[in-house]
Parts: structure tokens; sequence; C-alpha cells
């Protein structure tokens, strides 16, 4: 299901946003670029890698065994039809498909727990079963 699906992200809870930026910014010397989805909304971080992952930062209640989390990227969309088919199969959704910046993403855990995600933009169909 996900076998020709590309690893996109990263996703890190963190507790702290700007002592996260001075760490992977100034210390690790990762580029980073602000963002922010809606105002008074704390921001968030993206970390580009030069094999094309990029590591995201969301302030969050952070845990161990939370984060970090794996996002694989639905380029075609259909993320309405992964989620449906991981249920199907008995896979724990740990988040229903919602709103993430500029998409759509949804959570599930593997048989230990470990959660995963996946994204797709919003430009692209959330189904693509009726489409065929």
């Amino acid at each position: 299901m996900l076998k020709t699906k590309k690893l996109n992200n990263i996703c890190y809870f963190v507790t702290d946003i700007e002592r996260t930026a001075r760490f992977y910014g100034e210390a690790l010397g990762l580029p980073l670029q602000r963002m922010q989805n809606e105002p008074g909304e704390p921001d968030w971080l993206i970390a580009s890698t030069a094999n094309g992952i990029d590591l995201l930062f969301f302030q969050a209640e952070s845990k161990p065994g939370n984060s970090p989390i794996i996002v694989f990227d639905l380029e075609e969309g259909g993320i309405d039809d992964m989620v449906e088919g991981l249920a199907e199969q008995g896979v724990t959704i740990v988040t229903p498909v919602s709103h993430s910046p500029g998409g759509w993403s949804a959570e599930f855990a593997d048989p230990d727990g470990h959660t995963l995600s996946m994204y797709q933009t919003a430009e692209m169909p959330r189904q693509l079963k009726t489409m065929a």
C-alpha cells in the first residue's frame, strides 16, 4: 500500500520551538524556514536535508514515544482511500484525515504502537477509487 510512496518528512513535536530553532539551526547548521498556519498560532519550522527529506518541528506536548513521526507523501492524493484500506485491515487509526498545513494528513499505528503518518496536498483528490 505504501511501498510506492516516497518518504517525505519526519515530524517532531517539541516543547520549545525557539530552543529547537537554536539547536537545529545554529548548533547543527541546518537551514530553517519559519512557518505559521494562522495568525496567532505558534510558528513551526522546516529544516531541509540534502536527501530531500524535510524535518518538521511543531510546538506541542512532547514526550518520548509520540515523536518523531515518519510521514509518507501521497503525491497522487487518495488519503481517504488509504485510511479506509488500513482500517479494513485492522490497523489502528490514531488521527483520522484532518486538515494539515497545505493539505490533509492522517496518522496510524504499527503493531507496537509507533505512529506513522501520511500527507497529501489540498490540490489532489482525497478519494481515487470513485474516480477510476
